[in-house]
């Protein structure tokens, strides 16, 4: 199936080879489905009207300089937006302390960490990530090509991570059904400022809700960035 730059299920998403993301994903009935459906309709609305405002932009040559500032504001306010959405959804996942099925559990936990190193140096390259009881946070970059010469897209990525570590953690917990929401929370890195409060705000998570006191003690978190 021929990928492209950008899909979506609740949410548009956002796809490129070669670069870094932060993506957030959950256990399948951490938070409920409609809770944070406002954020999802603005940013719906903000990528139309991005969509609508380039394809206007390819009629009207004259207003192209005009047409683009409209572009890049419409751009952060949907960074904003979207920031929201990621802050709400994630204090809602830091109120469940009990899930069902504990991701901090040593087992689980080791099972989540080697599905995000399965592709360590074959089509990426991991920066940090933290894996909270019923959340996982993750910041790398993906590679242009794999080994094969072929483009390496976030969607396959993911559905790789999420199909090995649900299989596996469904088998030791001697369970059946999904174990992970189909949507996924990923925000392209702009740069190295961004790149730098990706990781903070994945590395402190475990501390923000109350687990440890020093990122260093939770034994889900990792980063191969200077501290």
């Amino acid at each position: 199936m021929e990928k492209k730059e950008s899909y979506r299920h609740i949410l548009p998403h956002f796809q490129q080879p070669g670069q870094a993301y932060f993506v957030t994903w959950n256990l399948q009935d951490a938070v409920p489905p409609k809770a944070l459906v406002w954020y999802t309709h603005q940013l719906e609305t903000l990528k139309l009207q991005m969509d609508s405002t380039t394809s206007q932009s390819r009629d009207n040559i004259k207003c192209e300089a005009e047409i683009a500032s409209h572009i890049e504001k419409l751009k952060q306010e949907y960074i904003l937006v979207r920031k929201k959405y990621i802050k709400a959804y994630d204090d809602l996942l830091d109120l469940d302390k009990n899930p069902a099925i504990d991701l901090a559990q040593s087992v689980n936990t080791a099972i989540i960490i080697q599905s995000l190193q399965f592709w360590e140096g074959k089509r990426l390259k991991n920066i940090a990530f933290t894996i909270m009881p019923n959340h996982v946070h993750w910041v790398f970059e993906l590679f242009e090509k794999d080994s094969e010469g072929k483009p390496v897209y976030l969607q396959d990525v993911l559905q790789s991570v999420k199909r090995f570590s649900s299989y596996q953690i469904n088998k030791s917990e001697k369970r059946e059904g999904k174990l992970w929401q189909k949507e996924s929370y990923d925000t392209t890195i702009r740069d190295e400022t961004h790149l730098y409060y990706a990781i903070k705000y994945t590395l402190n998570n475990p501390v923000k809700a109350g687990l440890v006191s020093d990122w260093h003690d939770w034994k889900g978190s990792w980063t191969g960035s200077s501290d």
